[in-house]
């Protein structure tokens, strides 16, 4: 004999829909654990007495939504968003200000259809043994073994093009993964703070973030790191570490930002809510928050596109053939 479940039907959930209480709520939430009020210069209080003036108990969920998400647009942070069944608020001015710097059909024509890939890896061998590689995607799984077999591919190469213009970011996992290819020794490459109260400036000490060098293939000739400003979150980590490291030559446009480490919670009608708690600080204990420059400043312009010219990528071959001229590889 079998029975069947069935759970009791209930004419209330857990969720309220008041407008004024989530609109409160959410305030406070933001108010007690966001990290960047003094960064940014962001008056909360009279953000508050602004968005409070919209709120009212006639607002259906899509207006509450909308003002919400307004709000929390105040804050200029593209790691903060409202997230309901359906809509997600974002902030995406950190790059759509910006030169793109990128081009697809242009980078297609340059790359081809007869690369390798490699977990979220897309690779060749360029011109005059400069090796070539792109990663679009921080959340696209790149395995140790992975690398090795790209760095295997590019043994006989004299440098590489390492490219994440447009890599909106992912995880830091694979941040330090990559990036721990290219040392010989731990180094300090960052640091993070936490909160620890509710007030805007209790913060704890900073903390190292520590970068152990790879035991496996590392790459210690010329790097050249291709940036534009759609790089965010776990790829300006990456160039925040890359930056450090001696062979390496930071090319193209100022990285998008979003050092602030998410923390994710939910107002009572049950709407999820994401946004910047703890910052990751780099090696000098400054914030990254607006992006980091690049050694070497490029922009393309629109003439180079017409003529599927990828000018990053040509200052970046043209640099790497100049600093290689006449190097003898060991083997």
């Amino acid at each position: 004999m079998s029975f069947i479940v069935v759970p009791a039907c209930t004419d209330k959930d857990d969720y309220t829909s008041s407008p004024r209480e989530n609109f409160e709520a959410l305030w406070k939430l933001i108010d007690e654990n966001y990290c960047f009020f003094k960064l940014k210069g962001i008056d909360w209080n009279a953000v508050h007495t602004k968005y409070n003036a919209m709120i009212s108990d006639t607002l259906d969920r899509y207006e509450l939504f909308n003002v919400l998400g307004l709000m929390l647009a105040e804050l200029r942070d593209g790691h903060t968003n409202l997230i309901s069944t359906f809509n997600v608020t974002r902030f995406w001015d950190w790059s759509e200000n910006y030169p793109d710097n990128f081009n697809n059909v242009v980078h297609k024509k340059y790359i081809g259809t007869d690369y390798r890939i490699a977990g979220g890896l897309r690779y060749l061998i360029f011109r005059d043994s400069i090796g070539y590689v792109y990663y679009g995607d921080f959340s696209a799984a790149v395995g140790e073994a992975n690398l090795d077999e790209m760095f295997l591919h590019f043994k006989d190469c004299k440098a590489i093009i390492f490219d994440v213009r447009n890599n909106g970011g992912g995880s830091l996992v694979y941040s330090e993964r990559i990036a721990s290819r290219f040392i010989t020794e731990k180094l300090t490459v960052g640091y993070i703070i936490h909160k620890q109260g509710p007030g805007h400036e209790d913060f704890s000490d900073p903390y190292p973030i520590e970068l152990e060098p790879s035991k496996r293939i590392r790459w210690l000739r010329p790097v050249a790191v291709l940036t534009n400003r759609s790089c965010y979150s776990a790829t300006n980590d990456f160039v925040n570490k890359m930056k450090l490291f001696n062979q390496v030559t930071i090319i193209g446009d100022r990285t998008g930002g979003g050092c602030g480490l998410p923390f994710h919670s939910e107002i009572p009608n049950g709407w999820s809510v994401r946004f910047s708690s703890s910052p990751i600080l780099d090696a000098s204990k400054a914030y990254t928050e607006d992006g980091i420059d690049p050694d070497i400043s490029v922009n393309i312009t629109d003439a180079d596109q017409l003529n599927n010219f990828d000018t990053i990528i040509e200052e970046a071959y043209r640099y790497l053939k100049e600093k290689t001229a006449g190097a003898v590889l060991q083997k």
